[in-house]
C-alpha cells in the first residue's frame, strides 16, 4: 500500500516529511516521537487514515476520537506545563525579592525593589504602579510613590532604555533607587496629592479595599460611575488593580496598578500574584517603617545624652568656678581696703611734695604700683562678677559713650583720638551691661598700650539682622602677627601665656554668653567686629 504519511515508515530521510525542522531532525529516527509529535496533526496522515475506513478496517471508526483525545491531553499537558514554568518563574522571582525585602532595613531601598518588581518587564509587567502608605498618625491614606512612564513617548523610551541595558531585577532596583527614585516622587507629586484620602472616609472605595483586605480588579470603571468615576479620572485609567497592604492586621497601605499604555488586559492570576506578592511588601515596609522610627527616638535620646553629660559637666565646672570665685572675691576685697588707703596716702603725700624732693621718687612709684594693683584687683573682681551674669536689655550706643568718656582722660594723655560713628535708632541688646563695658574697656586699654606716640582708635555700631554690630577699628596696629598665632590668639592670648587677666577673660565672657567676635589685620590696621544679641533666643 503507497501510504502518503510517514507513520509507516522506522526511519525517514529529513525531506520525506515537510513538518519536521531543522533542529528535530532526531524524529527522522524515532518513529514513536515522530507519530506523537508531528503524525497526529499531519494533513497526510488524516488522509492515509481515511483510506484505510475506505478499506473496511474495524478500527478506523474509533481511531478518530481516540486521536482527538489524545490531542486534547497533550493540549491540556502543554498547558499545564507552560502554567508550572510560569509558577517557577514566579516562585524564583518572589524568592529574589523576598531574600532583598527581609533583609533591607531602609524604607526607600525596600520601596524601590517593590515598585520596580511590579513595573519591571521580568516582574509583573505592569505599566505604572502607585503606592499609598498611611500616615505616622494614621490619619490619612497619603499617596508616597509613583513608578512607571507618564507620556507615551516616555513609556517607549523606557522599554528602549531596558533592552538596551539588560538588567536584571535586581540591577534595575538598585539603578532606581541610585537614580531615580526623588525624580520619580517630583514626576507623579500632583496626581499623588490627588490620590491622598482621609482614613475616615470609609466609603471611599480605597479604604473600602484597605478594610476588606482582598485586592480588588476593575476591568471597566466607566461602566461603574458611582464606585470608581473620579477614582478612574484621576489615574487617566478605566482597567486598574487595588492591592491592600496588611502586616498583622495592621493596615500598611495600597498599590494600585495598570496598564494604561499597552492596554493588556490583568487576569485574575496577575491579581492573585500581586496579592501573594503584598505579603512580604508590606511586612518589609513596616519593619523598615518600625527601624526608622526606633533610630530617630535612638537619635533623639543620644542627643538627649549628650545635652545631660554637657549639662553635668558645666554644673560640675560652675561649681568650681563658683567656689573660685568666692574666695577671688574674699581675697580682692580684703586686700582692697588696705590697698586703697596706701594709694591715697600715697597721693595726698605727693601733692605736697616739691619736685625736687628725692623723696617724690618714691612716692611716685608707690601711687604707680598702687595703681597696677587697684587694675589687677578689679579684674579679678570681674572675673568673680562674670560666674553670675546679669542680662537685660541696654541701649549700645549709651554704653559705648559710657566707656569712651571714662576713657576720655587717659585718650588724652597718649595723644589718641577716639572718634564714634554711633548708628541711629538701633534696638536694645540683651547683654550684662557690666561685663560688655569691661570688655571693651580692656580691649581699648590693650589698644592704648600698643600705640607708641599719636594714633587713632575709631568705634562704630550698626544694625544686621538680629544683632548690633560694634566695630572697633585701631589704625596703628599693622604688623604681621607672630609665627604660629592667629589674630584671636594674639589679641586674646591664653590665660597662661599672659601676664594680665584682662584679655582671657574677655574671650571667657564672649564666649560664654554667646556673642560672636572675630578680629582681623589688614593695610588699615587691626579691627574688632563684636556681635550683640537683641532678643534673649539670640
Amino acid at each position: 500500500m503507497n501510504w502518503e504519511c510517514c507513520w509507516a515508515k522506522e526511519k525517514i530521510a529529513p525531506d520525506e516529511c515537510p513538518y519536521i525542522a531543522e533542529g528535530e531532525k532526531e524524529l527522522c529516527s524515532s518513529l514513536g516521537k515522530r507519530v506523537v509529535e508531528k503524525c497526529v496533526e499531519c494533513p497526510r496522515f488524516k488522509t492515509d487514515l481515511r483510506k484505510l475506513r475506505d478499506m473496511g478496517y474495524p478500527l478506523t471508526g474509533i481511531l478518530p476520537h481516540i486521536l482527538a483525545e489524545f490531542a486534547d491531553q497533550r493540549a491540556q499537558l502543554l498547558s499545564m506545563g507552560s502554567f508550572l514554568d510560569s509558577k517557577t518563574r514566579e516562585i524564583n522571582f518572589l524568592h529574589e525579592l523576598g531574600v532583598v525585602l527581609q533583609t533591607s532595613m531602609d524604607l526607600d531601598e525596600v520601596l524601590s525593589v517593590a515598585m520596580t518588581a511590579i513595573t519591571a518587564g521580568k516582574g509583573f509587567a505592569m505599566n505604572r504602579a502607585f503606592l499609598l502608605l498611611a500616615d505616622k498618625e494614621r490619619q490619612f491614606l497619603e499617596g508616597h510613590l509613583g513608578v512607571g512612564p507618564r507620556t507615551y513617548e516616555e513609556a517607549w523610551q523606557t522599554w528602549a532604555d531596558i533592552d538596551r541595558n539588560n538588567f536584571t531585577l535586581k540591577e534595575m532596583a538598585k539603578h532606581f533607587y541610585d537614580t531615580k527614585l526623588s525624580s520619580e516622587k517630583a514626576k507623579f507629586h500632583d496626581l499623588l496629592e490627588r490620590l491622598t484620602v482621609p482614613l475616615a472616609d470609609e466609603q471611599h472605595i480605597l479604604n473600602r479595599v484597605l478594610n476588606d483586605s482582598k485586592p480588588v480588579l476593575v476591568e471597566n470603571a466607566s461602566a461603574q460611575p458611582e464606585l470608581y468615576g473620579s477614582f478612574a479620572e484621576i489615574l487617566g485609567s478605566s482597567s486598574f488593580i487595588i492591592v491592600p497592604l496588611i502586616s498583622r492586621k495592621r493596615r500598611i497601605g495600597l498599590i494600585i496598578a495598570d496598564n494604561c499604555f499597552t492596554h493588556k488586559p490583568i487576569t485574575l492570576q496577575d491579581m492573585q500574584s500581586l496579592e501573594t506578592f503584598s505579603f512580604p511588601v508590606a511586612f518589609a515596609i513596616e519593619r523598615a517603617s518600625l527601624y526608622e522610627r526606633l533610630q530617630e527616638e535612638v537619635d533623639k535620646l543620644t542627643s538627649a545624652n549628650l545635652k545631660l553629660q554637657e549639662q553635668q559637666e558645666l554644673i560640675v565646672k560652675m561649681e568650681k568656678m563658683a567656689l573660685v570665685g568666692k574666695i577671688t572675691s574674699n581675697i580682692a576685697h580684703s586686700i582692697r581696703n588696705p590697698l586703697m588707703i596706701i594709694g591715697g596716702f600715697a597721693r595726698s603725700l605727693l601733692k605736697t611734695v616739691a619736685e625736687q624732693d628725692p623723696k617724690r621718687e618714691y612716692l611716685e612709684s608707690i601711687v604707680r604700683e598702687t595703681r597696677q594693683l587697684e587694675e589687677v584687683l578689679g579684674e579679678v573682681l570681674t572675673y568673680s562678677d562674670s560666674l553670675y551674669p546679669t542680662m537685660d536689655s541696654w541701649d549700645v550706643n549709651q554704653l559705648v559713650s559710657n566707656v569712651c568718656q571714662g576713657l576720655s582722660e587717659k585718650f588724652q594723655e597718649r595723644k589718641i583720638q577716639c572718634s564714634l560713628e554711633l548708628g541711629p535708632d538701633l534696638p536694645t541688646v540683651y547683654i550684662d551691661y557690666k561685663q560688655i563695658s569691661y570688655c571693651l574697656r580692656t580691649i581699648l586699654n590693650d589698644s592704648v598700650e600698643a600705640i607708641a606716640g599719636a594714633g587713632e582708635i575709631r568705634l562704630a555700631t550698626m544694625r544686621n539682622d538680629d544683632y548690633v554690630i560694634l566695630a572697633i577699628s585701631d589704625s596703628s596696629r599693622k604688623s604681621e602677627l607672630p609665627a604660629g598665632e592667629t589674630a584671636a590668639s594674639h589679641l586674646f592670648p591664653r590665660q597662661e601665656s599672659s601676664s594680665s587677666l584682662g584679655l582671657p577673660l574677655c574671650a571667657t565672657i564672649f564666649e560664654k554668653n554667646g556673642i560672636p567676635f572675630a578680629i582681623d589685620y589688614g593695610d588699615d590696621g587691626m579691627s574688632v567686629t563684636i556681635k550683640l544679641p537683641i532678643t534673649r533666643e539670640a
